[in-house]
């Protein structure tokens, strides 16, 4: 009897240790397979891939179009490869696969499926638009289909051989405008004392916080900046699609009659209003691609094909480039930011970086940008004009949107083009800044404290704002706008009485600046960087090279490995790998989420050089 307890302990030792055995055996085989995988991904991903003749580039577009992805490239080719559409489709890729896909042989076409395609502005559509008739030129064609056209979407689309929608779809053509929130009398409710300052009677961003409704001065200069954009865009897309000026326009005017006519079939409309060339499901549109180019050898029911992303994978590294290309996309913060964002510093060490590279002999500042900190712009600026005075041109490419401190940044070119519907302009600034006395007064909070200043307890915001600290920030807010509009016309070869009459906070369409003279010529990032080295004098074809800022440390190692990794799943392997999808959603949820201003918050005075006016996005 006394021996039983040593046998049952026996007993249960040993099955724990076979159980952590074989825990410890499945992990170890499941991490083996793991580094198999990846091992075999990177062997795959080394080897360049084959394409065949009569391959068709398929654009998938998916997400926003942005200058520049706001996480990593290896992240938007593993949701790829996975079969999930990416947030975001960089137009670099799309320009550069596009430019190569007309010079190679084994491409016959390229197919347009813009269903996932939820964002870009004018610049960066006119941008694809022009890639696309570049490659119409090299005598091959480009076909698009939709199970139905948002407005941007079928932009796009239009700039096709032959556009075919589902038969049960629809072309959605509203032009642009619409309304937003007003909150003075919600932030009265609940004690909320908004303190605005501002220097520029257009400068309408702290409107919503003040007023109940939009002011004149505000829906004037909103009005004027529509009409104009919309003009561009129907006049873009009547003339690709061959349509007599103002159809568009006329149809929206008569469309519940034009509607009425065909019992409501949005489909048939769009094919007697000539938006379209033919109605197919999808299997009809693939049936006809087959029969044009050829099927897949994977697949017998589908057309051979190569997606974007693994097009561009296997597209061989720029070699000896000697333009440099610099993005500012996102709200600009003082110091630094991640990708998606600019900050000041960070922005200005890149350039400095392009500026000390003997092999770069031009630079090329890319903007998407609203602005943000004054500060943070300010430093982006006096770093492009070091670049120019130490002898390397810079030419500043505005895209979809420059506005404020994105048009800030610009000052120290040598050069300024923008897209016609680029949004720029917005020279102002504002401060904010909300007291909540009212609102401790309505739950019963009292407040009270000692300091050694006056200043010091006037910064709080539980108390009425001190007047002598309105009036330094109103003074801090005017005194920036008047350095704004000082370098403004240093930069302009102006005067700051002239660029006040243009400046005053309004925003203003690319064609709009030129005529007002904010900027020196239309033309997008295609002609920035020929512009960029013409003024340096380089000879043949110039080939962009992006400077950005890389992951450090053993994040520089893994995006390193993953990013191979990535290639090679994109271009070999297939959607069907679960741990890949896991790793994937599980990078996308640790990433970093930035408020806009949040980079300013030890900014006692919160002044801004920001615009309000990314809705065409």
């Amino acid at each position: 009897m006394a021996s039983r307890p040593g046998i049952v302990r026996r007993f249960f030792g040993g099955l724990w240790w076979l159980l952590d055995f074989s825990r410890r055996l499945v992990l170890n085989l499941l991490f083996l397979a793991l580094l198999v995988l990846l091992g075999v991904a990177w062997w795959v991903g080394s080897r360049p891939a084959h394409l065949q003749e009569k391959t068709a580039l398929v654009l998938n577009l998916s997400g926003e179009l942005v200058e520049q992805y706001s996480g990593s490239s290896s992240e938007a080719m593993l949701a790829d490869a996975l079969g999930e559409r990416p947030r975001e489709t960089q137009l670099r890729d799309v320009l550069r696969a596009l430019d190569a896909a007309a010079a190679d042989p084994q491409i016959a076409r390229v197919v347009l499926i813009l269903d996932d395609l939820s964002g870009g502005g004018l610049a960066s559509l006119r941008e694809v638009a022009a890639a696309l008739q570049r490659f119409r030129q090299s005598g091959k064609e480009v076909v698009a289909w939709g199970s139905s056209f948002a407005q941007r979407q079928y932009y796009l689309a239009a700039q096709a051989d032959q556009v075919y929608l589902h038969p049960m779809g629809r072309v959605v053509i509203t032009g642009i405008g619409g309304n937003g929130l007003y909150f003075k009398d919600a932030l009265d409710k609940l004690g909320v004392t908004m303190h605005a300052f501002q220097a520029g009677k257009f400068k309408s961003a702290i409107e919503p916080l003040v007023r109940n409704q939009p002011s004149r001065e505000a829906l004037e200069a909103d009005q004027a900046w529509m009409n104009d954009y919309w003009n561009g865009w129907t006049a873009d897309v009547e003339r690709a699609r061959k349509l007599p000026a103002g159809s568009i326009v006329g149809m929206i005017d008569a469309l519940p009659q034009r509607l009425a006519a065909t019992q409501g079939d949005g489909a048939r409309l769009a094919l007697e209003e000539k938006l379209v060339d033919g109605l197919k499901t999808r299997d009809e549109f693939r049936a006809l691609l087959i029969g044009r180019g050829a099927p897949d050898e994977g697949d017998k029911g589908t057309f051979r094909q190569v997606s974007l992303l693994a097009y561009v994978a296997q597209l061989p590294q720029q070699q000896g480039a000697q333009v440099a290309v610099v993005v500012a996309q996102g709200e600009i913060l003082d110091n630094d930011a991640p990708q998606g964002l600019i900050g000041g510093r960070a922005t200005a060490e890149l350039i400095r970086k392009a500026r000390d590279d003997e092999d770069i002999k031009a630079v090329v500042l890319r903007i998407d940008s609203p602005g943000g900190s004054a500060f943070g712009s300010e430093l982006i600026r006096r770093e492009v004009e070091l670049t120019r005075k130490a002898g390397k041109p810079v030419v500043a490419s505005m895209g979809d949107l420059a506005a404020s401190g994105g048009y800030w940044i610009t000052m120290g070119a040598d050069e300024v083009l923008a897209d016609a519907g680029t949004i720029t302009g917005s020279i102002g600034v504002f401060g904010v800044l909300p007291t909540f006395e009212k609102t401790l007064d309505k739950v019963g909070v009292g407040v009270g404290g000692a300091s050694t200043s006056w200043l010091a307890a006037a910064s709080s915001p539980l108390t009425p704002m001190d007047k002598r600290l309105a009036e330094m920030v109103q003074l801090s807010v005017g005194q920036i706008y008047q350095q704004f509009i000082t370098l403004a016309a240093q930069a302009r070869g102006s005067t700051p009485e002239k660029i006040n009459e243009v400046a005053q906070g309004r925003v203003w369409t690319g064609q709009q600046a030129r005529a007002a003279g904010l900027i020196d010529g239309i033309g997008g990032l295609h002609e920035a960087i020929a512009r960029a080295a013409a003024r340096a004098q380089l000879s043949g074809e110039v080939k962009p090279v992006y400077i950005e800022r890389g992951p450090r440390g053993l994040e520089r190692w893994l995006s390193l490995f993953f990013g191979r990794v990535a290639a090679g799943v994109v271009q070999h392997v297939g959607p069907e790998v679960p741990f890949l999808r896991d790793v994937l959603a599980q990078r996308a949820a640790a990433a970093p989420a930035l408020r806009v201003f949040e980079g300013a918050r030890d900014d006692p005075l919160r002044t801004y050089a920001f615009c309000f006016c990314a809705g065409v996005r």
